[in-house]
């Protein structure tokens, strides 16, 4: 099975491997009050999550976790197929929320509200009540772990030196990327005014700023239609037209670390990204970084994103008291907020956003505010189990082709929903 999930079939094995055995436990077990933590990121979050889980091995002695990490979401998403099909699932993992609708139509996963009182506390909009539509009305399957918005960054020298403020309309952005870009005699770029990964999720953006929605609540994919039409269009423009926009290389995770490193280089004034590089960007950087909310078009629009806590079916019900335990620890405002601050994700815990407030801790670190504030602006996901196929298969093979070689957009996403439609 590819890491990446390419293929439907990939999918169909996976789906049927859950509903298989789902019920039928794990057949191994660690030693008492031992349990296995699996996750999917390196660099300063993966410290952030070690040191945590140190922390909480050393505070108590009923209890002890081990994580070990399984490459990149996709790639860790691939592992765990395969552990349930070995019936060596892990007693608590974390997977991209797009998935689990599907993890759970598949019967994959435990509610977390029968074996975690953990979700009373969770700040509405990074749950999965305010996640999904209707995600209150479904058993709670998860629970938010390392949730984030795309936010744009931008080089604070560049913009005080030509006088420009973070744009907050398209046309702004265009003006924008414009003026922040530097050509030499020749008209080749010495410096991009903008990038931005050619992403589902940052397309996901601008289809909602254009007012439109890629999946309807009853699971149809539109993929936005004359506004998912008009977002590729956007960014043809800026890349072709324009040519303020810096056409990342590779895909996935590669394109994300490779538009940071331009950032960092001083070869992009402006980038859109994750708050989940907030920390990173800000510690690497040679020059004050700033944040703002993305731009709106006819609306301001941002998905939510990241990864949710989850249980397998399929984990051990020998570890299920420690893999419950360190849950429920780790949704304490206390390490929600530690979680938080290092890293730039988004605080889960309602009390320890009040905690966060109270001290004064965002009129320090404006920059942490940015996805905070902009979640008003955030919409709900469909509760749809094809939502994932739709991401991995229909819509994210075709967009780099569609923007870096100008393929017509209307046929594209045209296509796109045709193999969104398989059954």
């Amino acid at each position: 099975m590819s890491a990446r999930l390419g293929r439907r079939d990939a999918l169909i094995t996976l789906a049927s491997s859950f509903a298989a055995l789902a019920g039928a436990g794990c057949a191994r077990g660690g030693k008492d009050g031992e349990a296995s933590l699996w996750f999917a990121y390196g660099g300063t979050n993966r410290e952030v999550l070690l040191s945590l889980v140190n922390r909480f091995n050393a505070e108590q002695s009923t209890y002890r976790i081990k994580a070990i990490y399984q490459g990149d979401y996709f790639e860790a998403l691939a592992k765990l197929r395969t552990a349930i099909a070995a019936r060596a699932a892990p007693a608590l993992t974390h997977v991209v929320g797009e998935v689990v609708p599907y993890l759970a139509q598949a019967g994959a996963l435990l509610p977390i509200d029968e074996t975690h009182p953990v979700t009373g506390d969770v700040v509405a909009a990074l749950g999965q009540t305010g996640c999904f539509v209707r995600g209150g009305e479904r058993p709670i399957v998860c629970a938010p772990f390392n949730r984030s918005t795309p936010i744009a960054y931008y080089n604070r020298a560049i913009f005080d030196a030509l006088g420009l403020r973070p744009p907050t309309t398209w046309k702004e952005l265009e003006s924008v990327a414009r003026a922040a870009t530097v050509r030499a005699n020749d008209g080749t770029v010495t410096r991009h005014g903008f990038a931005c990964p050619i992403d589902w999720w940052f397309w996901v953006a601008l289809v909602g700023q254009a007012g439109g929605t890629v999946v309807e609540d009853d699971g149809t994919p539109s993929l936005g239609g004359e506004a998912g039409v008009r977002a590729l269009e956007f960014w043809q423009r800026l890349v072709h037209e324009e040519r303020t926009m810096k056409p990342p290389p590779g895909r996935d995770y590669n394109a994300w670390q490779a538009t940071n490193t331009d950032f960092l280089a001083g070869r992009v004034a402006m980038i859109w990204t994750s708050t989940a590089f907030l920390k990173y960007l800000e510690t690497n950087a040679k020059f004050p970084v700033g944040a703002a909310p993305l731009p709106g078009d006819v609306r301001r629009s941002v998905p939510t994103g990241g990864t949710m806590f989850v249980v397998p079916t399929a984990s051990s019900e020998h570890e299920r008291p420690a893999a419950r335990a360190f849950l429920q620890w780790m949704m304490e405002p206390r390490q929600a907020n530690e979680w938080a601050t290092r890293t730039g994700y988004l605080p889960v815990s309602q009390k320890g956003l009040a905690e966060l407030e109270a001290s004064g801790y965002y009129r320090e670190h404006p920059n942490d505010r940015v996805a905070l504030d902009q979640l008003k602006d955030a919409f709900a996901w469909p509760w749809a189990p094809s939502l994932f196929r739709i991401q991995r298969e229909a819509v994210q093979p075709r967009l780099e082709e569609a923007v870096l070689a100008r393929r017509d957009a209307r046929a594209t996403l045209d296509e796109a929903r045709r193999a969104a439609g398989e059954p």
